[in-house]
């Protein structure tokens, strides 16, 4: 299957067949997150390491594929999320077979893998620019080979994109 970037509304019936029912892996992907009950989750913010934190990631997919979700959605946003997904599916084989994978650009992570960002600052910054897509689908698509769905991240009237031509024209 090839990959569907969807930028834009009349794009709507270019969609792949997707299940219905998905995990979001903005919470296994990086260490800070606005999730209740996360900390006791993870206990010590030590234990955050990149490395701690993909072997979660697996294990919280390995449980996702095991319940029967097919569907994995990923952010460039959410920190390491792609690079643990596509570290999965590398070493799962077979037991993944049939998971869609998908992905969103427009949010850029900046925390840094810090748990707490300082005064001012953000764990994420949303750019809608069509050089901004075009840098983070190359990362996507070089995280994840087998992305089939790649979607804009809080697309909003607001944020103008879904006028943008430059980005509808990408």
């Amino acid at each position: 299957a090839g990959l569907h970037v969807i930028a834009m509304p009349r794009e709507r019936n270019t969609l792949p067949s997707l299940p219905k029912l998905g995990l979001g892996t903005a919470a296994i992907g990086r260490p800070g997150y606005i999730n209740l009950g996360r900390d006791a989750d993870l206990r010590d913010r030590d234990e955050r390491t990149r490395e701690f934190m993909r072997e979660n990631a697996h294990h919280v997919l390995d449980e996702a594929v095991r319940l029967g979700l097919r569907y994995v959605d990923c952010a460039r946003s959410y920190g390491d999320a792609e690079s643990f997904v596509a570290s999965w599916l590398a070493q799962s084989g077979a037991a993944t077979s049939g998971v869609v994978v998908g992905s969103k650009w427009g949010y850029e992570y900046t925390a840094n893998w810090r748990v707490e960002v300082g005064a001012g600052e953000a764990h994420e910054v949303k750019y809608h620019t069509a050089a901004q897509l075009a840098k983070q689908l190359a990362e996507s698509r070089e995280n994840l080979p087998s992305l089939a769905l790649y979607q804009i991240h809080s697309a909003t009237e607001a944020s103008g994109v879904l006028e943008n031509e430059e980005v509808l024209d990408a």
